[in-house]
């Protein structure tokens, strides 16, 4: 049985259905990185406070070290034995330095020493997860530039509105990305990664401490290359009951894949065969056992579908969080499975739809067949009246009777003779209202988008 961080208290062995009901290492193991690099910092904080020799220091330091290194090479074993990660390390730093490792427990409990390695993980991830918004948002750019003169229907409850341009239609997703991104790193600047909580109640070691250690301990880490500020606890009980970094994380996820999961809604409708607006190359589609002919967007229904299965993360969290009395409970050790879960799907949606884009290819023919309807250039006819000193809401009673007859009498309006247009307003005139049936004179006609 591998050892535990605690114990002495106990005369009797725990079940062996707790064991396994309590442990958490099947899924806290991917803060070993996180938890090393905070261990490495609290050695040297234990020596600045006289708490461990300089030769116990090189000695801690330098096995830490080694673990972190057998993790960076593939060589680590997680010990499934083991209650979680943190008592997995603890168990080979023994091996290594024997009884000195029971010391590197001086001034810490497992409540802040989660938190810290939790909270580390979530930087490391939104800095990487940014990156990944950032090349879609590349994806997105690059295919409106090789698009930027397509113009297609837009549209409001899924029913032709007014012509837009497929690059403006497309870069409502980089807007979105944009603000996912923003999003993220405000979350990231706000999470303080705190030391020298405890278990709850602080420790005998000085917060200055905390503070002139840890930012001299990152300086010597080489592989972490981004520089954190961690900061002494303010409020220790706060410190390791905080879970408000993880519900913003998992919520701003949840935004994340609420728009690629519209994003993937409008490819999937633009590449049925009753819209045929683009082809979604073979490298990212699947075929069906049944039926040959049958060529599935399959990447995109799973973006759709695991919009769901981030939002009932987020509410797990927020349910599991809510009744909590303070301080820490172990209801706590729960917050992790959605937090990965949510980084890891949203970080393989962002890079498959990364690839899916840079492939699409538009059917400018069958666009142009949807443009030919003349719903889609009512309002341009609304604004020509306007121009004419017919006032706006009387205008648009018009061109209503005006479309309604076209579509009773099955005559386009552009074939209406001009004295059966004068019937609906003296104001229309036929080579006038004609010219207004075209998508690239709608479009240009639109002044308020900076294009």
């Amino acid at each position: 049985m591998a050892k535990k961080l605690w114990g002495g208290r106990f005369s009797k062995k725990t079940d062996p259905l707790v064991e396994e009901f309590t442990k958490s290492i099947q899924y806290d193991q991917k803060l070993a990185k996180c938890d090393l690099i905070g261990s490495r910092i609290h050695v040297k904080i234990l020596e600045k406070s006289g708490y461990l020799k300089p030769k116990e220091v090189s000695l801690l330091y330098n096995a830490l070290l080694s673990i972190a290194h057998s993790i960076n090479s593939g060589k680590f074993k997680i010990d499934g034995k083991c209650e979680d990660i943190h008592t997995n390390i603890q168990n080979i730093l023994y091996t290594k330095v024997g009884d000195l490792a029971l010391k590197l427990h001086t001034a810490r409990s497992r409540n802040d020493q989660v938190v810290f390695a939790t909270k580390l993980y979530c930087k490391l991830n939104i800095s990487e997860l940014r990156d990944n918004i950032a090349k879609l948002i590349n994806s997105v750019i690059g295919i409106t530039e090789k698009n930027k003169d397509i113009i297609i229907p837009g549209f409001t409850h899924l029913q032709h509105a007014q012509p837009v341009y497929l690059k403006d239609y497309l870069w409502a997703y980089v807007e979105m990305s944009e603000r996912d991104s923003e999003r993220l790193d405000y979350i990231s600047k706000n999470i303080k990664i705190t030391m020298g909580a405890g278990a709850l109640a602080g420790t005998p070691i000085d917060a200055v401490e905390y503070n002139l250690k840890a930012i001299e301990a990152l300086s010597e880490i080489k592989d972490f290359n981004k520089v954190f500020n961690i900061q002494p606890t303010s409020n220790s009980l706060d410190s390791v009951s905080d879970r408000d970094f993880v519900i913003e994380i998992v919520s701003a996820l949840s935004i994340v894949a609420m728009h690629l999961s519209r994003l993937a809604e409008d490819l999937i409708i633009w590449s049925t065969k009753e819209f045929d607006f683009v082809e979604i190359d073979e490298a990212f589609c699947t075929g069906s056992s049944l039926m040959p002919q049958k060529k599935n967007a399959d990447v995109l229904e799973l973006v759709r579908g695991y919009a769901g299965r981030l939002y009932g993360n987020l509410v797990s969290v927020l349910t599991m969080m809510k009744g909590l009395p303070l301080t820490y409970n172990r209801d706590m050790q729960l917050d992790k499975e959605p937090l990965f879960n949510s980084f890891e799907i949203v970080s393989s949606e962002l890079k498959v739809l990364a690839g899916l884009i840079k492939t699409l290819k538009f059917n400018r023919a069958k666009i142009e067949e949807h443009l030919k309807d003349e719903g889609l250039y009512a309002t341009d006819i609304v604004y020509y009246l306007v121009d004419k000193k017919v006032p706006f809401k009387e205008a648009h009673t018009i061109v209503g009777k005006l479309v309604k007859y076209s579509l009773d009498n099955n005559i386009e309006i552009k074939a209406m003779p001009e004295g059966l247009l004068k019937k609906f307003s003296g104001k229309l005139v036929k080579k006038e209202v004609v010219k207004l049936f075209d998508p690239l004179v709608s479009v240009k006609s639109k002044k308020s988008i900076k294009r």
